[in-house]
């Protein structure tokens, strides 16, 4: 089996707020992080709101130099890694350097830094380009600012899988350590995507809701009115250590990581299959890889992103499994909350499912007033609910067909 794997930490940034507590406050008030687009002038878009994460100043986590270097992605990574580096008390030192690992995925990369570029490329030639625009660009390079942030000299790589691309990271992650191939990982994801071309692409495909007229509601998983999910931005890290390393330096254990499970539909590049075949796989496979069985999970925290298409599929995989609403475990979408955060999606989400299981309290799907029959689960309407809280799944699939399933468990 490998050894045990545990999460000793976690940082976030997030539209709900700059850290973790203030993420789980949010989530505790059914708050919504979605409003007007401030990033840029979006007054000509069909959609002109988003979920932005608000006051962050990037020279609280790196020299002023550094931070005119990198691209808001980068600076969110760095930020949420400080924090998860915190709480852990994980130090990383000239004698286990070497074993401590950085995943830090994204979907999109530096494309706010990449935009911009062009326009100087189209205004004032190619001898005027950045000579940062490469590094602040690459999908890889939260993970490789983050490991020469910290000195961590152990695996260091950016798994890309669109909106699966965080959840793989604290999958591979975790498989990783129990192998013994690292004794502690940095995982997670970033992502700043609110941009103008991301935007106009998103709409293009009629991806994105377009409820201009009250933003904070537009978010809606599992509603009959859903029209799409809203974009939004920020990143999750979370600590993943061999267990015998945590108890030997007296970490405080937050959950177990006991299941990993990835398919693939091959099927379509941006439709789910519409059997949600690949998505029953995942499930079943995390399930058996955690010696758990369909009725020892207590919540589930959905990848529903509230497009039309996707969240009947989602939702007929998990009765597929687990049973019709009655039998099935409550499920929600933090989506409704803080919008779909792309590459970071899957490791926010892992983070609200250990602090659900951590505050015993389930997290809402707000914005639910007209529940669409074809989404028939309890998906804990519009307020978060006491529950006890033992097991938790995290779902996350991606553009591509890549469907990934992530179980956590109270550490006993």
């Amino acid at each position: 089996m490998g050894r045990r794997v545990v999460v000793t930490g976690m940082g976030a940034v997030s539209p709900l707020g700059l850290s973790v507590p203030e993420l789980w406050q949010g989530i505790v008030e059914a708050r919504s992080g979605v409003g007007p687009i401030t990033l840029f002038d979006a007054s000509g878009f069909e959609t002109r709101f988003a979920a932005e994460v608000k006051g962050f100043e990037p020279t609280r986590y790196m020299e002023r130099k550094e931070a005119r270097r990198t691209d808001r992605f980068v600076q969110f990574a760095v930020a949420a890694t400080l924090e998860a580096l915190r709480t852990s008390e994980l130090q990383i030192t000239a004698e286990n350097r070497d074993e401590v690992g950085v995943f830090i995925a994204s979907g999109i990369g530096g494309i706010a830094t990449l935009s911009e570029q062009f326009d100087v490329l189209r205004t004032r030639g190619p001898g005027r380009i950045s000579p940062f625009l490469i590094p602040a660009m690459i999908t890889n390079l939260a993970a490789g600012q983050v490991s020469i942030l910290t000195g961590a000299r152990g695996p260091s790589y950016c798994i890309t899988s669109a909106c699966a691309s965080s959840a793989h990271a604290i999958g591979e992650a975790a498989e990783t350590i129990r192998r013994g191939w690292a004794r502690a990982i940095i995982a997670g994801g970033s992502e700043a995507s609110i941009t103008p071309i991301g935007v106009a692409g998103f709409n293009a495909m009629r991806a994105l809701s377009t409820a201009n007229h009250h933003p904070a509601t537009a978010s809606r998983p599992f509603d009959a009115d859903r029209d799409g999910f809203v974009m939004g931005e920020g990143a999750a890290v979370l600590i993943l250590e061999d267990l015998e390393h945590a108890l030997d330096r007296g970490a405080r254990i937050l959950a177990e990581v006991t299941g990993y499970a990835a398919t693939s539909d091959a099927y379509h590049i941006s439709n789910l299959a519409e059997d949600g075949e690949g998505i029953v796989r995942a499930i079943k496979l995390a399930l058996r890889r955690s010696g758990l069985e369909p009725a020892d999970i207590d919540y589930i925290n959905a990848h529903a992103t509230g497009t039309p298409a996707g969240d009947p599929v989602e939702s007929a995989a998990i009765r597929q499994v687990f049973g019709a609403r009655g039998a099935a475990p409550p499920v929600s979408s933090s989506k409704s909350q803080f919008g779909h955060l792309l590459g970071a999606a899957g490791a926010i989400e892992a983070v609200v499912s250990v602090l659900a299981m951590q505050h015993g309290l389930l997290p809402p799907t707000i914005n639910l007033r007209r529940p669409d029959p074809a989404c028939d689960l309890d998906v804990v309407p519009n307020q978060p609910r006491p529950a006890t809280v033992n097991a938790v799944m995290s779902n996350s699939f991606g553009f591509g067909g890549h469907n990934v399933c992530l179980v956590f468990r109270r550490f006993a």
